[in-house]
C-alpha cells in the first residue's frame, strides 16, 4: 500500500513512522512545502520543546482543548500522554516533568526531538520530499499526489494564517473554518508597564469584560503590555471572539488569583491594623512586588506618602477595586510567527473523529492543526499531533 503524508511536521514525522511500525508492506512518502522538516518542532517551549503534559491541572478537557476537546477525549483513548512518554523514553529520549505539569526532554532541547524522529524517518525508509507544494486529485482507484498514484493520504500541514494555504484541497469540496491566530500576547495601552518590564504575578486572573472568557495563572508584564501563561491562555479561549473585535476589548485583571472581593477587603483591613503607622509603600500584599504595588498605588489615586492608619473609606474600595479588578484596554496583539498557532482549519463535521477518515473521501486522513483543533499553552498542542497522528496511523488499513 502506497500511502503520501502531507506534512513533515510533528504530526506528519510521528504518522509516518508508526504507520510503517503498525503496517508491514507500506511505502510512506512525505511531501513538505517548507525547506526543513519538524521546523516548527524546533523552535517551539522557546526551543526546549514542550513535548506533552501529565494533565494534572485538567479538569475538563474543554480547558486544555478549546475546539475539538470531544475529538481529543477519543485520541487520548487510544494514545495517551503516557503512552507520548513512554514512545519518546523508548527512542532514547531521557524527558523531566515539571511542576506544572509540562514535560520536556532532560537536554531541554527541541533538536533531540526532531532529530529522533528524523533518524527512525530514515531507518524505517520514509523518503521526505521538501519544497514540494503538491496538488491532490481524486479517482476511482484512489488518489494523486502531483501525478503519483497513492492509495491513501493523510493531510497533517499544521495550523494555516491564511484560508489560501488549504486552497491544495479545493478539489474535495472540504467544509473550512476560517483559521485566525491563538495563543498570542496583549498590546495594552499606556506606558505604565514598562515601568514593571520583566515583572511576573505568579497568581492572576484575566477576563474579558462582557464575556465568559476568562483563566488564571502566571501573567508577565512586558514592554508591550502582558504574556506569560494566564493571557496565553485566555487568548485562546477568546481566539475568535478577539478577532471578530479586531483585538480590542477591555481586560480585567484580579492580581490576587482566586481571591474574590470580600477576600481582599478582609486581607486590606488586616494590614490597615497591622501596618497603621508605616507608608503605604513599605507594606504590601507578599505576592506582588513593592515597584508593582507602587503602580497599583497610583491607578488608586492613592499618595506614597499616605500611611496605612490614614486611608479613608474611598481609597480603601478603590485600593480593594484596583486588586480585584483592575481595568485595561487590549490595543491588539503580538506576533510571533515561528510558534504560529491558529484556531479553524478543516471542520471536524468533515471526519469520522473516530478513525479521523474524512466521511465523503475514504482513504483521505486528517490529523494535527490543520483539523479544527488546538490547545492552550503547555504541551497540549503538541500532545495533540502526536495522539491524532498515532490515531490516524492506527486506522488507516
Amino acid at each position: 500500500m502506497r500511502i503520501a503524508i502531507i506534512g513533515a511536521g510533528a504530526a506528519g514525522c510521528f504518522c509516518a513512522v508508526n504507520i510503517k511500525r503498525l503496517h508491514s508492506g507500506c511505502d510512506v512518502e512525505i511531501f513538505e512545502s517548507g525547506t526543513r522538516p519538524l521546523a516548527k518542532v524546533a523552535v517551539t517551549g522557546g526551543g526546549r520543546c514542550n513535548l506533552t503534559n501529565t494533565f494534572q491541572d485538567v479538569t475538563r478537557l474543554s480547558d486544555a482543548y478549546p475546539r475539538g476537546d470531544k475529538l481529543m477525549r477519543r485520541a487520548l483513548s487510544v494514545f495517551s500522554h503516557e503512552a507520548t512518554m513512554e514512545w519518546f523514553e523508548r527512542e532514547g529520549v531521557a524527558l523531566t516533568v515539571q511542576e506544572d505539569g509540562c514535560v520536556f526532554p532532560k537536554s531541554q532541547d527541541a533538536m533531540e526531538i526532531v532529530g529522533t524522529l528524523l533518524r527512525l524517518c530514515r531507518r524505517e525508509g520514509i523518503a521526505i520530499h521538501l519544497r514540494t507544494r503538491v496538488n491532490i486529485e481524486e479517482s476511482a482507484s484512489g488518489y494523486s499526489v502531483d501525478g503519483k498514484p497513492f492509495d491513501k493520504i493523510v493531510i497533517c500541514t499544521g495550523g494555516c494564517n491564511r484560508l489560501s494555504s488549504l486552497d491544495f484541497l479545493s478539489s474535495l469540496h472540504l467544509d473550512i473554518v476560517p483559521p485566525v491566530p491563538s495563543l498570542f500576547t496583549f498590546n495594552v495601552s499606556g506606558d505604565w508597564h514598562q515601568r514593571l518590564m520583566g515583572t511576573v504575578v505568579e497568581d492572576a486572573t484575566v477576563s474579558l469584560a462582557g464575556t465568559r472568557f476568562r483563566s488564571r495563572g502566571p501573567l508577565l508584564l512586558t514592554h508591550w503590555g502582558m504574556s506569560g501563561p494566564s493571557i496565553l491562555k485566555l487568548s485562546s479561549y477568546s481566539a475568535r471572539h478577539l478577532a471578530e473585535n479586531d483585538y480590542k476589548a477591555v481586560m480585567s485583571i484580579n492580581w490576587c488569583g482566586g481571591r474574590n472581593e470580600d477576600e481582599i477587603r478582609n486581607e486590606i483591613a488586616d494590614m490597615l491594623l497591622s501596618n497603621d503607622r508605616k507608608l503605604i509603600t513599605n507594606a504590601y500584599p507578599t505576592y506582588l512586588s513593592q515597584e508593582h504595588w507602587a503602580v497599583l498605588l497610583d491607578r488608586a489615586n492613592i499618595p506614597h506618602t499616605q500611611r496605612w492608619g490614614a486611608l479613608n473609606r474611598k481609597q480603601v474600595n478603590r485600593l480593594v477595586t484596583v486588586l480585584s479588578s483592575d481595568v485595561y484596554q487590549i490595543t491588539g496583539r503580538c506576533h510571533f510567527k515561528e510558534e504560529f498557532v491558529t484556531a479553524g482549519g478543516i471542520s471536524l463535521s468533515n471526519i469520522n473523529i473516530k478513525t479521523l477518515e474524512a466521511k465523503r473521501h475514504p482513504g483521505l486522513y486528517f490529523a494535527g492543526e490543520v483539523l479544527d483543533v488546538d490547545a492552550i499553552t503547555g504541551g497540549f498542542n503538541l500532545q495533540a499531533a502526536w495522539s491524532m497522528a498515532y490515531v490516524a496511523a492506527s486506522f488507516l488499513t
